[in-house]
């Protein structure tokens, strides 16, 4: 029986990724594609072909990742990836001014969550899923350093990505600056944070979510202008993000309906 690589994903969910492979299909999905999500570039190979791919995927915005062929390979299921595979997103990026429109369209103060650094798709997709139930304007994602919309995160989401904008941003802390200076107050999920309950969450608000692992990244820690926190009554100290979010987002719901 053939051991099993502890890094590499479930075939179920290799098989789910949209893929486009090989230097002249990546070229011409670069030029003309919708839902471009990531280019993947076989690492130490930087010149040539697979230079202009990079700098054409940067003038779009979209992110380039250096990884080595045996990823390549396994992305592929070895197919001829000539050392270029470009994945697409499950659904489109919107913009920041998509989420203060649709704000605006109901008559409600924007209301945003921001996810710093959140590397689970099925965490993703169950945030974007009560994120829609709870009235979310939009969800803020870094384009570096994160899960992005896969078909795993659409299927996770149920059907939600169609109704809540989703924004990739180069500049987390950029962003926050933008937001505060347009009325949103932003609270920090953080162990050390205020009991999220002695909140007023009435006005334009933004949720900070971090990753799994370490949490809120430190400068956006500093841009956050409150820091909550869940009290612990068991042994262990923190829920899994997407649980947090859940009760955090139905806190802050019921606070601007009062």
């Amino acid at each position: 029986m053939k051991p099993q690589n502890r890094n590499e994903k479930p075939a179920r969910e290799r098989d789910e990724l949209s893929l486009v492979c090989g230097r002249n299909s990546v070229e011409e999905a670069l030029k003309t594609g919708d839902n471009l999500d990531c280019l993947f570039l076989q690492k130490g190979e930087h010149g040539g072909a697979l230079g202009r791919l990079a700098a054409m995927a940067g003038e779009r915005g979209i992110p380039v990742k250096e990884v080595n062929g045996q990823k390549l390979d396994f992305m592929t299921e070895h197919a001829n990836h000539q050392g270029a595979v470009l994945t697409l997103s499950a659904a489109a990026y919107s913009t920041l001014e998509d989420a203060f429109e649709l704000a605006q369209s109901r008559g409600e103060a924007p209301f945003f969550v921001l996810l710093d650094g959140l590397e689970d798709p099925h965490n993703l997709g169950a945030i974007i899923r009560t994120a829609e139930c709870t009235g979310v304007h939009g969800i803020i994602i870094p384009k570096r350093r994160s899960v992005s919309l896969t078909p795993i995160v659409a299927k996770t989401a149920c059907g939600a990505l169609s109704y809540v904008p989703v924004i990739r941003v180069a500049n987390m802390a950029a962003v926050m600056d933008t937001l505060k200076e347009r009325g949103v107050w932003l609270y920090g999920a953080h162990m050390q944070g205020e009991d999220y309950r002695s909140q007023n969450y009435s006005g334009g608000c933004g949720l900070v979510i971090g990753s799994e692992g370490s949490g809120i990244s430190r400068l956006v820690k500093e841009k956050c202008d409150v820091l909550v926190s869940l009290p612990m009554k068991g042994k262990i100290n923190s829920l899994n993000a997407s649980v947090a979010a859940g009760v955090l987002l139905y806190q802050i719901a019921s606070g601007r309906e009062g």
